[in-house]
């Protein structure tokens, strides 16, 4: 995947473009996460689907912002599809953060988004990520920031990690991230539900992050949405990358006459 970027708020903000003729996917990470965890799902879904990856605010190679609000993350969104000029409404994958942004953003712009793949997103956030602030910091070896993220989450924030000439820290501000937190909770049923495109719905059930019989609740209470579970965690797409590839080229595959002209 090749690293372009676009201006957007002020801000520079970067995406791994996997490039061809294939039907454009616009693919939006998780909290403190970035674009690159995307790169086996381009792999799995090419030529067919060119998958375009965005690294969000705050995130990966993108710039820092005082402003890390849902304003700011859906203006983002729509921001880089104008910049992409896609024709035609999009395709939107997304993980926690990424896939509420998405919904929430079909939501403003229905007709501008064709179908939808969900994961591990939910209609009502309620998280607390204090824990993060202890991750602030300069650290001499790459193993001592590994060792200070701790062995459960450390294999999801290892691609942040970066070296500088005063020794290891991350791509994006902990503190920051853990104090926007609390703006972006709340109850997002009515952007969940305002919508018809197809959607694909996807559980981890061995998820901390998000209850699966909330994303049951969501499956049900939504209109043309296909709810699937994998044994995985709140990353699916990384605990299962294989699976997870085929059961989103299936609904691609599956649902073309039923977006095809949306």
């Amino acid at each position: 995947m090749k690293r372009l970027s676009f201006t957007h708020d002020g801000l520079k903000l970067s995406y791994l473009d996997q490039g061809g003729r294939g039907t454009p996917i616009i693919a939006l990470h998780a909290y403190w996460m970035e674009a690159g965890t995307y790169a086996d799902l381009s792999a799995a879904l090419a030529p067919e689907w060119r998958v375009i990856a965005l690294d969000q605010r705050g995130h990966g190679h993108s710039d820092h912002s005082a402003d890390l609000s849902w304003d700011a993350f859906i203006g983002d969104l729509a921001a880089f599809l104008y910049h992409l000029e896609i024709d035609g409404p999009a395709i939107l994958i997304g993980n926690s953060l990424g896939g509420t942004a998405a919904f929430r953003y079909s939501a403003r712009n229905p007709d501008k988004v064709r179908a939808m793949v969900i994961e591990e997103s939910s209609a009502e956030e309620d998280a607390d990520l204090d824990f993060m602030r202890e991750w602030t910091g300069i650290y001499p070896t790459r193993e001592a920031l590994a060792a200070k993220i701790g062995e459960r989450l450390a294999w999801s924030v290892e691609p942040s990690f970066r070296q500088t000439s005063e020794g290891w820290t991350l791509a994006f501000p902990p503190i920051a991230l853990a104090d926007a937190q609390a703006g972006l909770n709340g109850d997002f049923w009515s952007d969940w539900t305002s919508t018809e495109c197809p959607a694909l719905l996807i559980c981890g059930k061995d998820s901390r992050a998000v209850n699966g019989a909330m994303l049951e609740q969501m499956a049900a209470k939504r209109a043309n949405t296909d709810p699937v579970s994998f044994d995985a965690g709140h990353v699916v797409h990384h605990d299962q990358p294989e699976a997870f590839a085929a059961s989103v080229k299936a609904f691609l595959v599956g649902n073309e006459d039923r977006y095809a002209n949306l």
